[in-house]
């Protein structure tokens, strides 16, 4: 076995895989294809670009998404640094700039004397080990084949779907007012308000409208959490109403008044010159976007930077693949990490490269590999893609009801949720102190 990693894929997981060897001292090459092949989602070279939305989700101990990004600063986490220094306006969220948030990841890596950032295409697991895949949920279909064969197991795939972005100068600011949910002295999110009529039209529109349709050879297996605007729509008005467009605790400042439903934007960049319709992932085709815009109050003219998309995520039986140190089990000593094992969303893929990093520094120090206890959300998320009791793994982000319960009764919801935040950060404490992480 070499003394040198190997880590492929430069996304938020690959990325924090090889940060956590590099900083345990360890030599690391980490193989990036892009820009030699690109991916359908992707518009840069850069590492650890979003594909999706800018935000981190909440920041908040109430919220486990908050507890998981607390967790990763304990450990030194490259992504969540490099998303503090980035950061834009967004409430109790941990939202970034878009274009500044890669450049940063892009230059810590080159700075760090053990980190190699190899641009080349990887189509085949290579001989090289220790060994980290963190390719991604659009994993090439070479390596993906081989990545097949090597562990005998299909592949499970569901559909996921990117919002559009627009510019702000083309919104027409009349019709629009800025407030955050619940707190009117927030002013992080850009609403645009519709009353009933206006709400029924969008809605209409939207069931007609023409979608971008999956190959013949592909089923349609949306991530709950993540449903294109069009599909939410299909299953209802109401579901609308009770989703992105609820209107609840956002009062207009001019008229007094709570809209009958109402479309948020957000920042999308620290300039405030792009914003992004929050929850508005869509596969609608994109003349079809741009009609879109022409019922929702204030953004009639509004022009589209960059459409949605939708794409296949391809991921793991990581429930008969993984250990909840994300190793393969077996003789090689080959890890997953990413979106790739089953873990959703950004700061799950970040914890999960964490845990491989750390994990594989530990197997050349030739020490054994660690659990992170179940009642952190960095270890409840391992167990949880790990579980073989699992028969049929649906990709997670972080909740929870992946932690156990508390030990005492608190009836108040976000008092419950903060102690239990605060007791899953002793641990951690502990355990850091234990293991000398």
């Amino acid at each position: 076995m070499s003394d040198r990693a190997t880590v492929i894929g430069a996304g938020l997981a690959g990325s924090e895989a090889a940060w956590q060897l590099a900083q345990r001292g360890f030599a690391v090459d980490l193989y990036e294809m892009r820009p030699e092949s690109l991916t359908p989602a992707h518009h840069t070279d850069k590492p650890a670009e979003l594909v999706c939305s800018n935000s981190l989700r909440s920041d908040s101990l109430t919220n486990a998404a908050g507890l998981l990004k607390e967790e990763l600063r304990r450990l030194d986490s490259l992504i969540i640094s490099a998303a503090e220094k980035t950061r834009v306006p967004a409430g109790n969220a941990l939202a970034v700039d878009r274009e500044k948030f890669p450049e940063k990841v892009l230059e810590r890596l080159k700075n760090h004397d053990l980190i190699r950032l190899v641009r080349r295409e990887i189509k085949d697991i290579p001989d090289t080990d220790p060994l980290i895949i963190a390719t991604g949920p659009l994993t090439s279909d070479p390596l993906a084949e081989s990545i097949k064969e090597f562990t005998g197991e299909d592949y499970l795939y569901f559909y996921d779907a990117a919002a559009p972005i627009i510019e702000a100068e083309s919104i027409d600011y009349e019709k629009t007012f800025f407030a955050s949910r619940y707190d009117r002295e927030s002013d992080d999110y850009l609403n645009c308000p519709m009353d009933g009529e206006q709400f029924m039209d969008f809605w209409e529109f939207l069931l007609g409208a023409e979608c971008n349709l999956p190959h013949d050879f592909e089923d349609e297996n949306y991530f709950e959490s993540c449903l294109p605007i069009e599909v939410l729509a299909r299953r209802g008005r109401k579901s609308l109403l009770f989703g992105p467009l609820k209107p609840v605790g956002l009062e207009n400042s001019e008229t007094g008044e709570t809209p009958h439903a109402v479309v948020q934007l957000r920042r999308d960049n620290r300039q405030e010159t792009l914003f992004n319709l929050v929850g508005f992932q869509t596969r609608l085709k994109w003349p079809e976007q741009d009609r879109m815009l022409e019922f929702i109050p204030g953004l009639e003219s509004a022009r589209i930077v960059r459409y949605g998309v939708m794409h296949r995520n391809t991921y793991i039986d990581s429930p008969g693949l993984l250990t909840s140190s994300y190793r393969l089990r077996g003789e090689r000593p080959i890890f997953f990490a990413g979106q790739l094992t089953g873990v959703e969303g950004y700061v799950e893929s970040t914890s999960s490269g964490l845990v491989a990093g750390i994990n594989c520094a530990r197997l050349l120090d030739g020490e054994n590999h660690l659990a992170f206890p179940e009642s952190t959300a960095t270890g409840a998320l391992a167990a949880y893609i790990s579980d073989p009791s699992h028969e049929n793994l649906q990709p997670m982000n972080i909740n929870f009801g992946l932690l156990p319960p508390l030990k005492v009764d608190i009836d108040e919801r976000q008092k419950r949720r903060r102690r239990r935040s605060e007791q899953a950060l002793k641990e951690l404490e502990d355990f850091i102190e234990q293991k000398g992480i």
